[in-house]
């Protein structure tokens, strides 16, 4: 068969996926796509030439497209987007191709696409040709509309006539938000010139489905139904989106009978009655569907692939016994039955949208994007990535450039197992503040429950997902697994976690005691929470408890964490787990296991509390501190400290909130760089394993070290001194970052109060014999710590275990 030259219009989502498909054909030769993004750009294939074309797919571009097309031999064209075929690109390339050189366009000519062009023609078309769908009326005077409003009782669908986006469909629950609606539309024109005319329907509850039909006008083959996700929260919650993940074929649609049902009444029928009135359908017909006590009602038509339903559509087609190429042409040339169609009917595929953070409202662009292709092909879990709002910048690098950036689709035997590899992939996708839900079939799994209970009240009745803790286990595992060391089983999901002391060198089990230590967050918490910021905190809970474990001169062995939660959040969930596995990495800490506790009623939206345990091991004769060797005149070094640490967040919070500064705002104490309050505040605590166990192991110089945690300075050295002798602390020995400073002075904070509250830049105190110190500061500076000599011992007498000296109280918090 001779080579096959394919000209995608469009460069999103849906055309990307349409274009990894074409790549399994052995017809085509080459793919040409129309501007593309940044996945198309980087695409390399043994036998397939892809070449992004810069020309756009506006009217005004159609010449320009055309004289390509005939110029590169080009003999199918598939259109993307809704707009060219509304504006008639089909027509255009069948009236104006004078090379002699037949060029198929896969796709409905201008009069067909009025069928998404204008919702008030297809809802006359569907009552013209006894097609179910809600009951309706048409309007294009707003008074006429309001009147209607007000005269009836149920609840309604206010939808723009035009092309809104995918937006332009409002669902409000009382007559009050119906006139806001109205008035958006009609008036405020929110929608533009979509909103000229509008269509009021009855509100319908149901499932929604969504069926794509390939047809050549005459005859056509359905693929398989699947579900969209439009609402950009969990549990289909606030704003509608283009679509935030799908799969298929959805359990709701797979009885034999209803989509049986669906092709006698609702497929057949359009397909049939668009030839009858005159403009037969070519190309894929998108009908959206609503299920009422299992009958079938058209909501929409589309004319063309849906973004992310084709995502997973696509990829149930069998590649081995069907030319995807081939029936789009055969489609296009008006004789789809003489080419093969196969859909394989064992496997199910979720594809999984990453939004840019903000998204459907404002949200940034030109972060960048990695793909880890090798971690998730050793997954081997038959994981695709398809670019949708990204491009190829000028330094080589592919960074977001829409709201919806990437779609992730895993295929695989049953649909629980494509979704846990769907999620699991997805730890291998990264950008700034990547966004996505984490419940994509949620209402399939539902639906298969309910199916096989009766009237048992399940525990996800009452608030708790076993499934989504069973999900969040998956999602995580990698990252367990890079926190393996000597003598740590770095696999989860059982009942505990298990550790060689041998393996990791501790041979003499008489001359080594294990260390533990507990500890939380605090109320750090509620910034992370409030900023939707969670992978730093992680990094914190791992901190607070090395830190305790090295000053006892142990090295960390293992951590277990708690994470609880009123309603889990795999999203948020794996992201505190990051940060967890990342301060584990830092202080060589194997992550062993941990608990996610969902407790509806615990805690309230997003919140949630976390603790950590770690675990480490320390020879008898090297147990810190060394409190029989201190003596007057021993020195104090303090290690610097990256910020406020985990510690005086209660009092931080109360700050910010006296002095009306927004999370999101600038931080009025960072000079330097441009950090917005949370970021800056929500900097994690430093963790100093690593360099003090360098330094335990070249000298035995240290005799003591304290964490400054909650307390500060004067109250936590005192805990590894004797009773009789004291820490002087000469303030000016050391510098005192910004933000304490800042929060020292908005907070109107007493000095007192403000050397118990914060570490003001020293984060770890380290005392030694005097004759020793610069060795110390040495080993420590050469391991990358800022080393400054505060103070000495001194004898106590009367005075407080730990105090400030030199402070100036006029000038103390002047920056």
């Amino acid at each position: 068969m001779s080579q096959l030259n394919v000209l995608i219009i469009g460069a999103g989502g849906r055309e990307h996926a349409i274009l990894n498909q074409l790549l399994l054909s052995p017809t085509v030769a080459k793919i040409f796509i129309t501007q593309g993004n940044g996945g198309t750009h980087t695409i390399s294939h043994p036998s397939i030439e892809v070449v992004n074309v810069p020309i756009g797919a506006s009217k005004k571009d159609f010449p320009e497209l055309l004289k390509f097309a005939i110029e590169n031999d080009v003999r199918l064209v598939i259109p993307g987007p809704e707009q060219p075929l509304i504006d008639g690109i089909v027509d255009y390339f069948q009236f104006n191709n004078y090379s002699g050189k037949p060029i198929a366009v896969f796709g409905p000519n201008a009069k067909a696409a009025v069928m998404e062009g204008s919702k008030t023609f297809s809802k006359d078309f569907m009552a013209k040709h006894s097609i179910p769908t809600a009951e309706y009326k048409n309007f294009d005077k707003y008074e006429a509309a309001k009147e209607y409003i007000n005269s009836v009782e149920h609840r309604i669908v206010i939808k723009a006539s035009g092309i809104a986006a995918g937006k332009g469909v409002l669902i409000p629950t009382t007559k009050e938000e119906a006139m806001e609606a109205l008035d958006d539309i009609m008036v405020k024109k929110k929608f533009g010139s979509a909103g000229d005319e509008i269509v009021i329907e009855e509100f319908m509850d149901g499932d929604e489905i969504s069926i794509l039909t390939l047809s050549d006008g005459y005859s056509f083959v359905n693929l398989p139904p699947s579900q969209d996700h439009k609402k950009i929260g969990n549990d289909d919650t606030g704003l509608n989106t283009g679509g935030m993940g799908s799969y298929a074929p959805t359990p709701i649609a797979s009885d034999p009978k209803l989509l049986q049902k669906i092709n006698d009444t609702i497929v057949k029928p359009t397909i049939d009655g668009m030839r009858q009135d005159g403009f037969p359908f070519v190309g894929v017909l998108f009908t959206g569907i609503i299920l009422l006590n299992g009958e079938p009602k058209v909501l929409e038509y589309n004319v063309r692939f849906g973004d992310p339903e084709t995502q997973s559509v696509l990829p149930l087609i069998n590649s081995n016994t069907t030319d995807l190429a081939q029936v789009f042409l055969a489609a296009a040339e008006g004789r789809l039955d003489s080419v093969n169609f196969e859909v394989d009917n064992s496997k199910f595929a979720t594809t999984v949208v990453l939004a840019a953070n903000g998204y459907p409202e404002a949200y940034e662009k030109n972060n960048e994007i990695t793909v880890d292709h090798e971690a998730i092909k050793q997954l081997n879990k038959n994981v695709s990535v398809v670019h949708a709002g990204t491009k190829f910048n000028e330094q080589g690098k592919v960074v977001t450039n829409g709201g919806r950036v990437l779609g992730v689709t895993s295929v695989a035997n049953d649909l629980k197992q494509s979704v846990a590899n769907v999620y699991e992939a997805i730890n291998h996708v990264n950008f700034k503040e990547k966004y996505f839900r984490t419940d994509i079939a949620h209402r399939a799994f539902k639906h298969l429950e309910n199916k096989t209970t009766k009237k048992a009240i399940t525990y996800e009745d009452s608030g708790v997902s076993v499934d989504n803790g069973n999900l969040l286990v998956e999602n995580i595992k990698s990252l367990v697994k890079s926190t393996k060391r000597a003598g740590a089983d770095s696999d989860i999901g059982g009942f505990g976690g298990l550790f060689d002391l041998h393996q990791a060198g501790y041979e003499n089990s008489k001359e080594t005691l294990l260390v533990a230590a507990t500890d939380g967050v605090g109320t750090k918490l509620r910034i992370a929470q409030e900023s939707n910021i969670h992978n730093t905190v992680g990094i914190d809970l791992v901190a607070m408890n090395v830190n305790d474990l090295v000053v006892q001169g142990a090295e960390p062995l293992f951590f277990l964490d708690y994470f609880a939660t009123g309603k889990l959040d795999i999203s948020i969930a794996h992201d505190f787990v990051s940060g967890v596995a990342e301060g584990c990495k830092i202080s060589n800490c194997a992550l062993v296991g941990g608990e996610t506790s969902e407790m509806p009623g615990m805690y309230e939206g997003n919140h949630y509390d976390t603790n950590g345990t770690a675990v480490g091991a320390v020879l008898k004769d090297q147990m810190l501190p060394k409190i029989d060797d201190m003596a007057v005149g021993d020195v104090i070094l303090g290690l610097g400290s990256d910020g406020l640490h985990s510690n005086g967040f209660s009092l931080v919070r109360k700050i910010i909130e006296v002095n009306e500064l927004g999370l999101s705002e600038q931080a009025p104490w960072e000079t330097s760089e441009k950090m917005t309050v949370a970021e800056s505040c929500l900097i994690p605590t430093r963790i100093y394993v690593r360099p003090i166990l360098k330094v335990l192991k070249s000298t035995k110089a240290i005799l003591g070290l304290a964490h400054i945690t909650g307390g500060g300075l004067v109250e936590n050295l005192p805990r590894c001194l004797p009773k009789h002798l004291a820490g002087k602390i000469e303030y000016g020995t050391w510098p005192v970052p910004n933000i304490f400073k800042w929060f020292g002075e908005h907070g109107n904070v007493p000095i007192a109060d403000f050397f118990k509250t914060f570490n003001a830049g020293i984060g770890m105190a380290v005392i030694v014999k005097a004759a020793d110190y610069s060795e110390v500061q040495k080993i420590f500076e050469e391991a990358g710590e800022k080393v400054y000599k505060i103070g000495e011992l001194v004898e106590r007498g009367d005075k407080e275990g730990c105090f400030v000296d030199s402070v100036k109280e006029d000038s103390f918090y002047s920056y």
